[in-house]
């Protein structure tokens, strides 16, 4: 019995160990277990923030790429642009040169008729001459026989009438010292009084123009006299100098563009020294309507586009500065009344004064060429064009469509075809056209007919050569239908896309090229 129980003492004990090493082995494995799942979770950790940061490196790499491929999308737009432009420009100096190498060929050919029929000319003239010689001859040679006669009768009668006569002559004489003493000098003073008044009749009778636009010329251009008379007493009863704002709006005026953020804040800093009580509103109008018509003198589309924005910017918050502005066209160009001078020897001392009365300027000495009168007369009118056709929303154009059709009835209606109402016409045209046709649809389709039709059948009928261009350019105008083309510059442009997209800190020199680019310039 006492080995059972000893037996059973030490199985029981062999028990209690063999559990404490179980559950001993178990809390070390559990220990273990525990350890790795630690150890694990830290991987895990480390390798979530490894992905992480690889993320983002990806996503700091994809932005970047982003930023090179919207440059080089940028780049490579600006590049077609140009590339465009140059093919444009290349295009149309090929068009100009074949036009000119056939108005060449005209030109010698009518010269060659022209000699043949001087030739003819002065063969009959020749003839003529010796025509009258003889029939002058032969009058001498009877007025001859005929004075001798006369004389023989005289001297028989001379010597019987003597004494009558001398009595007769001497009461005639009497008598007419009392009766008109002062005729001759009545006579003079008349022509001295009528010669001035008969000048400008003469000289209003040399001009083609309707009565409404020339009395709308005269209010324009007293306005424009009467601020310069203002601005003249100004300066010279005042110790101030006003150079400072007058070279203000010169610059203003030289840096316009044809871009939208540049048009309204020059138009902003305009308006500030326009309205600025330091300086006389008088002598700011006058210097900023000078400034902005010798600014278009230069034939350049997107500066006369530009500028007719600005000028209508600044006329809707200075409203005066829209006639005085008119008057100084007036007054630079006679065409944009609309107000034609006709040639009359009568009217003009000389054809340098009349050169002068219509608007050509001298240039050492001499009357400026023709070619150069042309261009400068073809850069007002695109100006006074883009002026008409300006439109902006939400301001009011004070001379715009409604005065542009007025201007066009007007010159259709009064003024001869010529080249200088051409070349008038056609830059009208060329730049307003497109919003007079979106206005008046079918009635400018008939104004259009009419030039057609009779406008530039009367240029033809001139046979002139130096007219085949602008002939050319108007037909191709309205056979082409190029008024449903907006002309270039019309709408103004927003920022360029590389100026918006690449930051100027990333890329400088690109920054730099387009720089150079807005203001005229380009790398060849």
């Amino acid at each position: 019995m006492d080995e059972v129980g000893l037996a059973d003492g030490a199985l029981v004990e062999l028990t209690h160990q063999h559990q404490l090493g179980v559950k001993e082995e178990i809390r070390n494995l559990i220990s273990t277990l525990e350890t790795q799942l630690i150890s694990e979770n830290e991987q895990s950790n480390s390798a979530l923030a490894q992905v992480e940061k690889d993320r983002d490196m990806r996503r700091e790499m994809d932005r970047k790429n982003d930023t090179v491929y919207q440059r080089k999308i940028a780049e490579a737009l600006d590049n077609h642009l140009t590339a465009v432009q140059r093919d444009h420009e290349l295009k149309s100096q090929i068009e100009e040169r074949k036009i000119r190498s056939d108005a060449a060929y005209e030109e010698a050919k009518r010269k060659e008729r022209a000699l043949q029929e001087e030739k003819i000319r002065q063969e009959k003239v020749k003839a003529e001459a010796e025509m009258q010689a003889k029939l002058r001859a032969e009058e001498a040679k009877r007025a001859a026989l005929e004075a001798e006669k006369r004389a023989a009768k005289e001297a028989a009668e001379r010597e019987a009438a003597e004494n009558s006569k001398r009595i007769t002559a001497g009461v005639s004489q009497d008598g007419a010292c009392g009766r008109q003493p002062d005729d001759s000098s009545v006579i003079a003073g008349a022509q001295s009084r009528g010669s001035r008044s008969d000048g400008t009749k003469k000289l209003q009778s040399a001009v083609r123009a309707t009565e409404s636009a020339l009395n709308i010329e005269q209010k324009r251009l007293q306005k424009l006299k009467e601020l310069d008379e203002e601005n003249q007493s100004l300066k010279l009863s005042s110790n101030e100098d006003f150079s400072g704002y007058e070279k203000d709006i010169s610059r203003l005026i030289r840096q316009i563009r044809g871009l939208k953020d540049n048009v309204r804040t020059k138009a902003s800093e305009l308006v500030k020294i326009l309205n600025n009580p330091l300086c006389p509103q008088s002598i700011s109008l006058a210097t900023f309507s000078k400034k902005v018509v010798s600014r278009c003198e230069t034939p350049d589309d997107n500066v006369a586009m530009s500028c007719g924005y600005v000028i209508v910017l600044v006329a809707s918050q200075v409203p005066q500065v829209m006639d005085i502005l008119l008057g100084e066209f007036h007054r630079a160009c006679i065409y944009t009344v609309p107000k034609h001078i006709v040639f009359s020897e009568a009217a003009f001392e000389s054809e340098e004064a009349y050169y002068k009365t219509i608007g050509y300027r001298e240039e050492d000495g001499k009357i400026e060429s023709l070619e150069n009168y042309l261009s400068r007369l073809k850069s007002y009118m695109r100006l006074y064009a883009a002026l008409i056709q300006t439109e902006i929303p939400g301001v009011q154009n004070a001379h715009g469509l409604k005065e542009g059709w007025a201007w066009l009835a007007r010159f259709l209606n009064a003024l001869p075809a010529n080249i200088y109402t051409a070349v008038a016409l056609n830059a009208f045209l060329q730049l307003a056209g497109f919003a007079l046709f979106k206005k008046y649809k079918s009635q400018f389709r008939k104004i259009l007919d009419n030039i057609y039709d009779n406008f530039l059948n009367a240029l033809k009928a001139r046979e002139d050569s130096k007219l085949n261009l602008v002939i050319a350019e108007i037909q191709y105008y309205i056979e082409d239908k190029k008024f449903l083309e907006e002309p270039e510059g019309r709408t103004l442009q927003a920022p360029p896309l590389s100026s918006t997209l690449v930051p100027e800190a990333d890329y400088q020199e690109y920054g730099r090229y387009h720089q150079y680019q807005e203001y005229g310039y380009q790398y060849h």
